[in-house]
């Protein structure tokens, strides 16, 4: 693919909507947690409420179980997917706006509900904007397409989160989530902007369909539990040695959390969005299983940075380093398996497909990094970083075992079965 050819895919309408939508997708999060915890902590709700609102977000993890409703039913506008995204970012608007006249003192279990609603809300949009992202990326822009969303994301979660508290010891807690639901106009102006998906795939006839044909196709395919295997597997070592990195730098290496924090949220963006940007320009050239391989192996060997500043001790230059190495590798990472995940889904049933691809891609983090903690307890922190690298062997031998499988992936139509 010649220079020309190549930037012209990446300021298509269709890699430049993913951007907007992408912001549009990670802007809720934060605003039922992180931000509305921080809310709660300065109007001086009590610590057990606040710890029970982390079940609001409970949606995000659940959202497979409607995602057959957006795949069999379409809005009377705008098509399958266009009508669904632009009909839950008008209800997310209007729901912020609702939360914030309300008041975590006066009201906590009216705004635990306004926030559960939210969530809910929010995961649906995701359900949707991946399903869409699904259907309207060609196979040689998908890497572009996942590297451009993701970029969007981490802005709107920085813009909702980090912002949103400097914003509320301005002009308050009421205008700046008053403020946060107007952004809400981005995505929706992008996608009343974007264009239809050349085709949609012939959607599920009932709503039974809708939730078993999903898996009817998957498990036709060839290799299909492998595939499965390999999607638990990848991404682990991000998940295993991510759950222990802010621990092991405030309390195993004794930076400071605003230290820590400045790090990570700073200098750890701008890595991650640079590497999930290269990965997904590499993707062009390399393919989707050259990019699995090679961004696999940069991911998981990038934990042992973390080995070397538990070497070295507290070094402030090595510490950036680590962070922006781990952080640089895992955004292309995510480049590549986003990829994969769109291109194993048939766009009759992308919705109900991507949603519990993505969910299964995180039972690593929920079942298997919660031992983290004793291992480091066992063998000390810089072994427990080679351990985190190592865990990425058995996801890059699988891989190499499922390169037919792969490569055909890159092959077949869109919408067609593997």
């Amino acid at each position: 693919m010649d220079l020309s050819a190549y930037r012209s895919a990446l300021l298509n309408r269709r890699i430049a909507s993913m951007l907007f939508l992408g912001f549009s997708s990670g802007l809720p999060l934060a605003l039922t947690a992180g931000t509305l915890m921080a809310w709660m902590a300065v109007a001086g709700v009590n610590i057990r409420t606040i710890g029970l609102f982390a079940l609001v977000g409970a949606p995000y993890t659940l959202k497979f179980l409607w995602a057959p409703v957006m795949d069999r039913f379409a809005p009377p506008f705008l098509g399958r997917r266009r009508g669904w995204i632009l009909t839950t970012q008008i209800a997310l608007l209007i729901a912020i706006v609702v939360m914030a006249f309300g008041s975590p003192v006066d009201s906590p279990t009216l705004i635990g509900i306004i926030a559960i609603i939210t969530a809910f809300l929010g995961a649906s949009q995701d359900i949707v904007i991946d399903a869409y992202r699904t259907d309207i990326l060609r196979p040689e822009e998908r890497g572009e397409g996942v590297a451009v969303f993701v970029a969007g994301y981490r802005i709107a979660m920085l813009v909702s989160g980090a912002l949103a508290l400097i914003l509320s010891d301005h002009i308050g807690w009421r205008t700046t989530y008053m403020v946060m639901g107007a952004l809400m106009t981005v995505g929706m102006a992008t996608i009343l902007l974007s264009p239809e998906p050349m085709t949609n795939g012939t959607p599920p006839r009932t709503l039974l369909e809708a939730a078993v044909n999903p898996l009817k196709d998957f498990f036709q395919r060839r290799s299909a539990f492998a595939l499965l295997l390999l999607i638990v597997l990848f991404k682990l070592p991000d998940a295993y040695a991510g759950i222990m990195t802010t621990p092991f730098l405030i309390r195993g290496m004794g930076f400071t959390p605003s230290e820590v924090g400045i790090v990570n949220k700073g200098f750890g963006l701008i890595s991650l969005i640079a590497g999930a940007m290269l990965g997904g320009a590499l993707m062009v050239r390399l393919g989707l299983f050259r990019s699995l391989i090679i961004f696999g192996l940069m991911q998981a060997g990038s934990n042992l940075a973390f080995s070397l500043l538990a070497a070295t001790g507290k070094n402030y230059p090595v510490m950036v380093f680590a962070v922006g190495v781990e952080n640089f590798c895992g955004g292309m990472g995510t480049s590549a398996f986003v990829a994969m995940l769109m291109a194993l889904c048939n766009r009759a049933y992308s919705a109900t497909q991507f949603a519990l691809l993505s969910s299964l891609a995180s039972l690593g983090r929920v079942f298997i990094s919660p031992s983290a903690g004793y291992v480091v307890d066992g063998v000390g922190w810089t072994q427990f970083f080679v351990i985190a690298s190592l865990t990425g062997v058995p996801g890059l031998l699988l891989l190499w075992r499922l390169k037919s499988d792969v490569d055909g992936l890159e092959t077949k139509p869109l919408g067609q079965k593997g």
